[in-house]
């Protein structure tokens, strides 16, 4: 009965415009007062589940892609990826899927992705002459490799809340997300020849390589990460520094576009989306340990094992509940909450 209270004070909550991590914090700070076991307890609870050395990565990854959009290196990466596949049947689309993949490798963010060299996609394939929703389409589903590959926010936080290795993870991630482009790129080539999409002319082989040349500095960043990490000079968290200083660095010896004012702007968003995500994880704990107090985990592990006889159909049970959950709550908030509880 108070689980379902709480769960309903929750979706309510969220129906009326509370932020999903503020009202979480919200209902667990009511449910901590109505049990008598005080506030305090509560924003305990609350550092202790900010308190990870790991999730340092997060605002760190995050700064290093606002970095990496503010000094104007999506274009070097834009222009690269057209040079390279723009004269395939749907050229700006293959376009948009090559210079997400290799931007996902130094951001790991689909809103990084979307963000930065989004408004650049759509409005090239305006231009040439595609319709908004094959650009609109495109972009967003190739935004979506961000998660996919290193240095993946996801993956970071999902090492966190399951114990994972992350380099592990980051390695896991790699054919996954190079899979998910060629997929996209192939959709691309089906309905560009289906609607006579325009495409390029092919570029010669010296602009190709004068383009590689010029992006190569910021092609590395993913070698960067994971070869340290798995060479065993950093952790990950250490990786996402170091990530944040080759950003910088890559600026000042090779593109010089950052100037303070940009710098300064990539930091302020970064504290943004880094305090949306704090908030998040910090409401998370807070409900997380209501929901281990009244035993949720159990009802929903006794649910799934009543429907589920095996690996695949226990999988496929999984898949379908996030499914119906993510048409109503933030990717961000299933991983943090359902994670726990299926590991």
């Amino acid at each position: 009965m108070i689980l379902a209270a709480v769960a309903l004070g929750w979706l309510f909550l969220v129906i009326v415009g509370v932020p999903i991590g503020v009202a979480m914090i919200f209902v667990s700070m009511g449910y901590f007062h109505y049990s008598g076991m005080g506030l305090l307890f509560a924003v305990q609870r609350m550092a202790d589940g900010l308190n990870s050395f790991p999730l340092l990565a997060v605002p760190l990854f995050i700064l290093a892609a606002s970095i990496l959009n503010s000094a104007g290196i999506t274009n070097h990466l834009f222009g690269f990826a057209r040079a390279l596949v723009g004269h395939i049947s749907g050229g700006l689309g293959h376009v948009n899927v090559l210079a997400s993949l290799f931007f996902s490798g130094m951001s790991g963010s689909a809103m990084a992705d979307a963000g930065g060299l989004g408004k650049m996609e759509i409005e090239a394939m305006r231009k040439a002459g595609y319709d908004d929703t094959f650009a609109g389409s495109v972009t967003a589903a190739s935004s979506m490799i961000g998660p996919l590959v290193p240095p993946s926010i996801t993956m970071v936080l999902y090492g966190v809340v399951s114990n994972t290795s992350i380099g592990a993870l980051f390695m896991g991630g790699v054919v996954p997300g190079v899979m998910c482009a060629l997929a996209l790129m192939v959709m691309v080539y089906v309905l560009a020849r289906r609607h006579d999409y325009p495409r390029d002319e092919r570029s010669s082989a010296s602009e190709i390589a004068r383009l590689f040349v010029r992006s190569l500095p910021a092609l590395l960043t993913p070698l960067v990460i994971i070869g340290g990490i798995f060479s065993g000079y950093f952790s990950p968290t250490e990786a996402a520094a170091i990530t944040v200083v080759y950003a910088i660095l890559i600026d000042l010896l090779f593109y010089r576009e950052l100037t303070f004012r940009r710098l300064w702007d990539a930091i302020y968003e970064t504290c943004a989306t880094s305090g949306a995500i704090a908030t998040i994880i910090a409401g998370v704990a807070l409900m997380g340990f209501v929901l281990a107090r009244e035993q949720a985990p159990q009802q929903i592990a006794t649910l799934f094992l009543s429907i589920a006889d095996g690996p695949v159909s226990f999988l496929i049970a999984v898949n379908i509940m996030i499914f119906v959950l993510g048409a109503f709550i933030e990717s961000l908030v299933i991983l943090l909450i359902i994670v726990p509880i299926l590991v």
